[in-house]
């Protein structure tokens, strides 16, 4: 199984063209940063939807974990089981809460069954005044 993408996103809605037909991802509000409601110290909970395929002939079972790390330091994890049908894509919502004693960036490491590391950052940045 490979990681497509890894992205922080604001919404989600899935639609079907036709009964039993593929599905339709609209994602909107995807981003990699985000002001806070106040200033920090404070706790973020981003959602993040990581999109995976397994290829024919791939094991269609496995582990997703992402790990958050600061400065190499990990300050949140997410792990759950995986079953994908060869030759299919699927999706796992993953969400975390984030500390964040001042404006900086924690990177997400996401990775199946201790594979390939995909890194999506997400930073803290100051709001209008």
């Amino acid at each position: 199984m490979d990681v497509v993408a890894a992205l922080f996103f604001q919404d989600m809605d899935t639609a079907q063209a036709f009964a039993g037909g593929p599905t339709a991802l609209d994602l909107s509000g995807i981003h990699f940063s985000a002001a806070p409601p106040e200033p920090p110290p404070v706790t973020m909970a981003p959602h993040m939807i990581v999109l995976v395929r397994c290829a024919e002939g791939d094991k269609s079972t496995g582990a997703l974990e992402v790990r958050f790390l600061r400065d190499g330091e990990q300050v949140a994890r997410n792990a759950q089981p995986l079953q994908v049908e060869p030759g299919k894509f699927a999706y796992r919502l993953v969400r975390a809460e984030l500390p964040f004693e001042d404006y900086d960036t924690i990177e997400a490491h996401v990775s199946i069954d201790g594979g390939h590391v995909t890194v999506v950052p997400y930073t803290l940045v100051p709001g209008a005044s």
